[in-house]
């Protein structure tokens, strides 16, 4: 194949001509791309990468001061019993719990390891959130420089060609890590500690796809400039160590978030450009070979996910949504997105689903014909200029799993589900500052003036993304200020979540009147919210107002009747009010949820107990113990009903436990009896 006549530079990609296409599988290994070694003109991105990286450490470092947050923290954290120690147990039961609605045991296991090293100071859990982060756009770097530079030296192998400036490729990737370590929009998975599954997922995603490239890399190089015996290779992929390690850390995405299920379609994506591997139907079905794995393992991600949410009651509004509204607020989500990259204010963590009369509205219709339009245009420029086609793929794809298509939850959309899916418009940014630098070469004059003012509008748009993350990084400073910045912004029929959440932030901080205040709101905007019922219900109690306690628990088992913890709580109350008969009663309800119940078998042991009724109490009291003999306040009660029946011995023994548990009435109790 002759050099082409007439070559032309493309917006993106460094040259390109009209040369015909020559087999990937028969080109000199001379002209493809070196995937143990760089350019050495290029070597110096590692350093490139490292600045990126530090920069984006620094401009988090506001988090550091950040407090826990009410939404997961606590379940994930602070009200976690199970992350308290890293033992055989906690294993177990971070790979078999679908505790949170979730399944990611890698998650679990990173909250543990903080917990055993800082305890319950956020600092360190955010410090932990922050280098991960850092971590992450170091890789963004190296990736998109190694992606970039495969496709060039395709196209340069493709047609005889041999310009190319490497030092354009790192700007765009340099521009892209910069983007994607500071831009605002990646906030609520940076400063939000119950995110540090985004990052760990994002961090494995990331090392997959380079040992990917790696892999590919590898196989020209085996060739040795000699056409390739494909059949051969299929039959021994699956022992290069490349595949192998790109397999293992998609195994390391998956056990931290399900949304790396993506990535079989990625790696295909990358197949057809820029590894070029995928130029027919013949040639598609030896890749999806190649993916099996990889498609295998999303699939069993798929539905422990599903059984996870399911559990969890995330999908309940399957049910209620209809697949055609789903996938209207799915298109505009997609754009919206786009949108908040490109403008990002009025970044919220929570973006309620749209009212009904919203869905309908002619607006919504608006982003469905811009995304149709994109589409078109990148499938039909696809043969030209493949890069846009894959850019626009990853990002659809990558953003799938968390459209709302399958399962919707009380959100539209939310900033930490474009953590990776966001690098698809980040590169596409950085192809912009690159191609404006490459046009500046073709200034006869003033071209300083240009560059100086190019790199002057960069250095303005990074510092301004950076302050935008350190303001968006203070709205996550505590609770209060965070739900309250989500209530001063949306329509408060649609706030009932957000009005919930700051109310227990002021139950934290024993401020019950505002707490029953934000209760109230939540429940006027969504009567069936029985999670804001209990929560006023508590309030109510803590204030003494044990009628109105109780009616809002008995709310809450009008509208659902198998929580056997609500059954406790109301049982406790009745006590509290001399209705002894009542509250042996609802015991009684709790246990016919959860018979194993240690505390309920405690607590209506204490009513029989208080009722005189001294067999039933012991009955009870020796049930807690025997479902739960880590049960201080059952050793304690059953100490005093045997102290009272003048069994001395056995309420020492019980007083002696107790103590020994940490119940200081245990201790004082011992005490007193043995005097």
């Amino acid at each position: 194949m002759g050099k082409s006549s007439k070559n032309t530079k493309s917006f993106g990609e460094i040259v390109i001509g009209r040369g015909g296409s020559e087999s990937l599988h028969t080109i000199d290994d001379t002209r493809l791309p070196n995937t143990t070694r760089f350019d050495r003109n290029l070597n110096f991105k590692y350093y490139v990468a490292l600045v990126v990286s530090l920069t984006t450490f620094i401009v988090y470092l506001s988090s550091l001061q950040n407090d826990f947050i009410v939404g997961d923290d606590e379940q994930y954290i602070y009200n976690n019993p199970y992350i308290r120690s890293i033992d055989l147990t906690f294993l177990k039961w971070s790979f078999s719990s679908f505790y949170a609605s979730n399944w990611h045991p890698l998650t679990w296991i990173s909250h543990a390891l903080d917990y055993a090293v800082w305890g319950l100071n956020p600092l360190g859990h955010h410090l932990t959130n922050n280098i991960i982060h850092a971590v992450n756009t170091f890789f963004v770097v190296l990736l998109i420089a190694r992606l970039l530079e495969v496709g060039r030296k395709r196209v340069r192998a493709s047609q005889n060609l041999t310009s190319y400036d490497p030092s354009s490729t790192v700007i765009a990737a340099t521009t892209t890590g910069l983007i994607f370590g500071l831009h605002p929009i990646h906030v609520e998975s940076v400063a939000w500690v119950a995110e540090r599954k985004d990052l760990l997922c994002g961090l494995f995603f990331l090392l997959s796809i380079i040992m990917y490239v790696n892999y590919m890399g590898s196989w020209r190089l085996e060739g040795k400039g000699q056409k390739i015996d494909e059949k051969k290779w299929q039959r021994i992929f699956f022992t290069n160590k490349y595949y192998l390690l790109a397999l293992g850390f998609f195994v390391l995405s998956l056990l931290s978030k399900p949304m790396a299920v993506s990535l079989p379609a990625v790696l295909l994506i990358l197949d057809w450009y820029p590894l070029k591997r995928i130029q027919s139907l013949k040639s598609l079905w030896p890749t999806i070979i190649e993916k099996l794995p990889f498609i295998a393992l999303s699939l069993i991600l798929s539905i422990l996910t599903i059984m996870a949410q399911k559990a969890g009651g995330a999908m309940e509004l399957m049910d209620v949504v209809p697949l055609s509204t789903r996938l209207l607020v799915a298109a505009g989500s997609l754009v919206g997105y786009v949108w908040k990259m490109i403008l990002p204010i009025n970044l919220l963590p929570y973006y309620p689903y749209p009212l009904l009369e919203e869905i309908y509205a002619f607006k919504l219709f608006i982003p469905s014909v811009l995304i149709a339009g994109i589409t078109a245009a990148c499938i039909y420029s696809a043969k030209k200029h493949g890069l846009w086609f894959a850019i626009w793929s990853y990002y659809v794809i990558t953003l799938l799993p968390v459209l709302g298509i399958i399962q919707v939850g009380g959100q539209s959309m939310a900033d930490r589900y474009a953590y990776l899916p966001s690098i698809g418009p980040f590169l596409a940014s950085g192809l912009l500052v690159e191609w404006c630098f490459r046009r500046l070469d073709t200034l006869k004059s003033h071209i300083r003036f240009a560059q100086a003012a190019l790199v002057t509008a960069v250095i303005v748009t990074m510092a301004t993304l950076s302050y935008a993350t350190v303001k968006q990084t203070g709205i996550w400073k505590n609770s209060i200020e965070l739900w309250g910045s989500v209530i001063e912004k949306e329509d408060p029929r649609k706030l009932s979540m957000a009005y919930n959440n700051r109310g227990i932030a002021f139950l934290n901080k024993r401020q019950y009147e505002r707490a029953v205040d934000d209760f109230t709101q939540a429940i006027s905007s969504k009567p069936s919210f029985f999670e804001a019922h209990a929560n006023r219900a508590f309030a109510f109690d803590e204030m003494g107002q044990f009628d109105k306690a109780i009616e809002d628990y008995n709310n809450v088992i009008a509208l659902n009747p198998t929580i056997s913890q609500i059954y406790i709580k109301l049982g406790i109350l009745y006590g509290k009010t001399g209705a002894l008969d009542k509250a042996i009663e609802t015991f009684g309800k709790s246990l016919e949820i959860n018979p194993t119940s240690s505390i309920a078998h405690d607590k209506r042991g204490y009513a029989y107990f208080l009722s005189g009724e001294n067999g039933k109490a012991l009955e009870d009291y020796n049930k807690a113990i025997g479902l739960n003999q880590s049960n201080a306040i059952a050793y304690l009660n059953r100490g005093n009903l045997y102290q009272k029946t003048g069994i001395k011995a056995l309420a020492l023994a019980d007083f002696q436990k107790a103590c020994e548990l940490g119940i200081s009435e245990g201790c004082n109790a011992l005490k007193a009896v043995r005097q």
